[in-house]
């Protein structure tokens, strides 16, 4: 994922919304959700085997972005996306989990990663100092550390607040997080990457070049009762063209 927007215990009836977006290259393979062997639901990258954003019947789910900082580039051995389903593939805490990724956190490339349980929700860089818990309250997440203020996470924030004060609904939710407005090179951080790449990564909906752009948008509601429904949209290079992948199913609260 490179954009996030998250509702996390911020609602009386649905203590998880989730809004995401995952930019890549089109041409690099992936599967689109589905239950995996292990019994999350979640994409996968064909690549490498991880994926980016996945969520187990059991209540516990986890996502991450790349942390973008081309200064200072790590020197990887395993794919990120491991990350995510190595803890759903787990039996163990997420401060556990995330215990054992700090002390081997330079084997992966920049990244930003979110464990849950489904009572604690924590956060982990390895362009970051520390574990942390994180509060009860809406959450932007780019290709920064948590809550940095890019301003389409600022965007995405404020986009998610306005829409939970309706009936949150994953349709409803694919309506954000889609503008493709950019932003003056003033308003950036620098990441190492030239300056027109740079406002051409700033808008929330990405087109760059002719083969990199946003290639599936996410959106997942858990409510109080359990129930999960999780879709996602894939694209094509022409955003209009799209299809939908739903599954609905009941997690332990």
């Amino acid at each position: 994922m490179c954009l996030v927007a998250i509702s996390w215990k911020n609602h009386p009836d649905y203590p998880l919304i989730i809004r995401a977006n995952r930019d890549e290259f089109f041409e690099r393979p992936s599967e689109k959700i589905h239950q995996w062997k292990s019994g999350f639901y979640g994409g996968k990258d064909l690549k490498s085997g991880g994926t980016w954003m996945g969520f187990h019947p059991n209540g516990s789910w986890s996502l991450l972005t790349n942390y973008r900082d081309f200064n200072q580039a790590k020197n990887a051995k395993i794919s990120r996306g491991k990350l995510v389903s190595d803890f759903l593939e787990s039996l163990v805490s997420p401060r556990e989990y995330l215990e054992s990724v700090k002390a081997n956190q330079t084997d992966y490339d920049g990244f930003n990663l979110l464990v849950s349980d489904g009572k604690q929700l924590l956060y982990f860089s390895n362009f970051g100092e520390d574990i942390l818990e994180v509060p009860v309250g809406i959450h932007g997440l780019s290709n920064g550390l948590l809550n940095d203020p890019w301003p389409k996470s600022v965007l995405a924030k404020k986009q998610l607040n306005e829409e939970i004060n309706n009936i949150p609904k994953t349709e409803s939710l694919l309506s954000i997080l889609t503008s493709k407005e950019t932003f003056p090179i003033q308003k950036l951080p620098d990441t190492g990457v030239p300056k027109e790449m740079e406002i051409g990564l700033s808008s929330q909906f990405i087109r760059l070049g002719s083969d990199y752009g946003t290639v599936s948008s996410s959106a997942l509601v858990l409510k109080k009762s359990g129930d999960v429904t999780f879709k996602e949209r894939s694209f094509e290079w022409d955003s209009s063209k799209f299809t939908d992948e739903t599954y609905r199913f009941k997690a332990q609260t």
